[in-house]
């Protein structure tokens, strides 16, 4: 196993143990990358000045560069430092933090149609991303598309697509934008135009992409979020009785499941100038793998880490990022999770019949479902 190709490993978090027991910043020479294990190394990376979320050479990845997905990817505030990441945030954060949870679930609700593995998928992939284009105004039907073409705008962020997936990302991509274009001329939706009034000295194409951004951070995060819990409750027979009789317990359960197996394991940094991190010199041009996933089992970040604990006191975690690229749609995440787990708990479902696999990727940790065969009577 190596840092990489743990992330969608059956159970990686052992070998993360032994990462960050042989030191919790050690250089890779196989893979030449630094890499970030323990908690005390992935905060002083993530906040340190020195260390940036792109390449000094390579702005946006080349696969996509000289296409819409590419223009779009440019621009996005999590891709960018200073004004770029900043103002945009600040645009956008605010409007995401007032939206009404109760709105939230109505939206969640409206949205499942089936049972099983098929519903499973609408659940994770379909119905968040479709809740967060229906709050900025978008009618059912363009909702779903929306949610659609968002999976194939995302897949073009992964160094694994081919080149099929590629040019369907720039094909959705320019949809996306149309999409966008109209809704903002409308000016009928009240959180639309509230996150526009933060990018009113910015151009009109920053303030799309970084909406394209939202709906492609809401696509993975969410859908592995609410995979992960499912998972958890595979694991565990008794949580389900326990979320069916208390159901505040979920809140609980998706917090805790979003530090012990986030849908999010890694990320990288890079390096831009001569810099100390916990005594390694680290030069322009270096690269830091940073184990989030790791961290948030350091014993010194929370004690018995591999545990599942529901009241778990002072819980930490880096899995929706720290410092200034922390993830302004947490609560929002969270909230459509919460609504999503809160049906399927009130549901029963048979999740004996369901087997699943890891959605192939390099950093995220995504369940993907399908049914069990049912054996036939003899």
């Amino acid at each position: 196993m190596d840092p990489i190709i743990a992330a969608t490993h059956t159970d990686p978090y052992s070998y993360y143990a032994s990462l960050r027991a042989a030191g919790g910043l050690t250089f890779d020479p196989q893979l030449n990358l630094w890499i970030a294990s323990s908690a005390e190394a992935v905060c002083a990376v993530l906040r340190h000045p020195a260390c940036v979320v792109r390449p000094a050479h390579e702005p946006v990845p080349k696969a996509i560069a000289e296409g819409p997905a590419g223009r779009v990817f440019g621009r996005l505030m999590r891709m960018n430092e200073g004004e770029p990441q900043r103002c945009p945030k600040a645009a956008i954060a605010p409007g995401l933090q007032a939206i009404d949870r109760q709105q939230v679930e109505a939206l969640v609700k409206a949205r499942f149609l089936k049972d099983g593995a098929e519903g499973l998928h609408q659940a994770q992939f379909i119905g968040p991303t479709s809740v967060v284009a229906a709050l900025l105004g978008f009618n059912p039907a363009d909702s779903r598309l929306i949610s659609e073409l968002t999976g194939d705008f995302v897949a073009c962020l992964s160094p694994l697509s081919d080149a099929t997936q590629l040019d369907a990302a720039h094909r959705a991509t320019e949809q996306l934008l149309t999409f966008f274009r109209e809704r903002i001329e409308a000016q009928d939706n009240p959180l639309l135009a509230r996150i526009g009034q933060g990018f009113a000295d910015a151009d009109t194409n920053s303030l799309i992409a970084n909406l394209i951004g939202l709906l492609s951070q809401t696509y993975e995060a969410t859908a592995g979020l609410i995979g992960n819990a499912l998972l958890a409750l595979i694991r565990d027979p008794a949580l389900p009785h326990t979320l069916r009789a208390d159901p505040t317990q979920i809140s609980p359960l998706l917090v805790e499941v979003q530090r012990l197996d986030p849908s999010v394991q890694n990320t990288r940094r890079f390096v831009i100038a001569p810099c100390e991190i916990l005594g390694a010199m680290l030069n322009p041009g270096d690269a830091v793998l940073v184990l989030l996933a790791s961290a948030n089992r350091d014993p010194q970040l929370n004690p018995q880490p591999d545990v599942l604990l529901l009241e778990r006191p002072n819980r930490r975690s880096f899995s929706f990022g720290t410092g200034h690229h922390e993830c302004p749609g947490q609560a929002l995440a969270l909230g459509i999770a919460h609504a999503t787990l809160d049906i399927l708990v009130e549901r029963a479902p048979r999740l004996d019949r369901l087997a699943w696999r890891y959605r192939p990727s390099i950093n995220a940790r995504i369940p993907l479902f399908s049914d069990r065969p049912v054996a036939k009577a003899r």
